[in-house]
């Protein structure tokens, strides 16, 4: 694209293995002729019919597969088909370059990370929720995560995207409800440069003087929503612009303190997050 080589495709013959192409070829590409992969965007391996797609820093077992082309489920007759309209139709792979590829600035030192499949849907289908916050009335939906499957870097995608594509100023508060939660998206924020500021509610009072401020991004717990006994708690803001975006929402999301935050946050538009859903039946 304009002379720079974003796209690397490394393909083996149909009866091989998909790894050779990451042992045998990729590594060793990546030593000999690193420049190759300066401007690199996408990484795809495949033997024709298997096919896996990651990024320039990616060990081979962060290479993953691409399931489906739409929300709609459409699907190539072949995982590597799948995978090129997936990802490398026009408007798709400028998306993936500009709005889902985060550096991470790790204990392993610095890792590009592009989204998989269900992160790249996943966040769309979100945006797509908040650009019809007036018909939804500010209900995002809930974002189902299988555990381990990078729900705080969806977090990232989703707040990153908004902030690049949707006019207005935002301000993304992150609901856990438990302090190492807390910590550990906060720390995912910081590492990839999302966040610059110190902005996790220590107590209570600190929660509240953060929300009555101008702030991007605020973390806290939802135990923070705390009232004493036969309190209401206070309206704090009227501002029709800050997502709550809920981890673990199952758990966290009903009885006094989320009362309380809506009460806090009228206008409020919500988004959860959850690897265990409540189904119908079970709410």
């Amino acid at each position: 694209m304009n002379g720079l080589p974003l796209l690397f495709v490394e393909l083996k013959k149909s009866h091989g293995k998909i790894e050779h192409a990451y042992k045998h070829n990729l590594k060793d590409y990546k030593q000999t002729i690193p420049q190759l992969f300066w401007y690199n965007a996408l990484i795809i391996l495949s033997n024709g019919s298997q096919a896996k797609v990651g990024s320039v820093t990616a060990g081979w077992e962060h290479f993953s597969k691409w399931k489906r082309i739409n929300s709609e489920g459409d699907a190539g007759v072949v995982s590597l088909e799948t995978l090129i309209l997936g990802t490398c139709e026009k408007t798709r792979f400028l998306d993936l370059a500009e709005n889902f590829t985060v550096f991470d600035e790790g204990k392993g030192g610095l890792v590009k990370l592009v989204a998989k499949n269900h992160q790249f849907l996943g966040v769309n289908n979100s945006v797509n929720a908040l650009k019809k916050i007036n018909d939804n009335q500010g209900r995002l939906g809930v974002f189902w995560h299988t555990q381990g499957s990078g729900k705080s870097f969806s977090m990232v995608f989703f707040s990153q995207k908004i902030l690049r594509k949707l006019p207005g100023n935002w301000t993304f508060l992150v609901i856990t409800d438990r302090d190492d939660l807390d910590t550990q998206i906060y720390k995912n924020f910081q590492n990839t440069g999302a966040v610059t500021e110190e902005c996790q509610a220590t107590s209570g009072e600190h929660l509240k003087q953060l929300l009555r401020e101008d702030h991007r991004f605020i973390f806290t717990l939802i135990q923070k929503f705390v009232t004493k006994q036969g309190h209401k708690y206070p309206k704090l803001s009227d501002r029709s612009d800050i997502i709550v975006m809920t981890d673990e929402a199952h758990r966290s999301q009903y009885d006094t303190l989320a009362l309380n935050m809506r009460n806090a946050l009228p206008n409020a538009a919500f988004i959860g997050f959850t690897g265990t859903p409540l189904m119908t039946g079970e709410e």
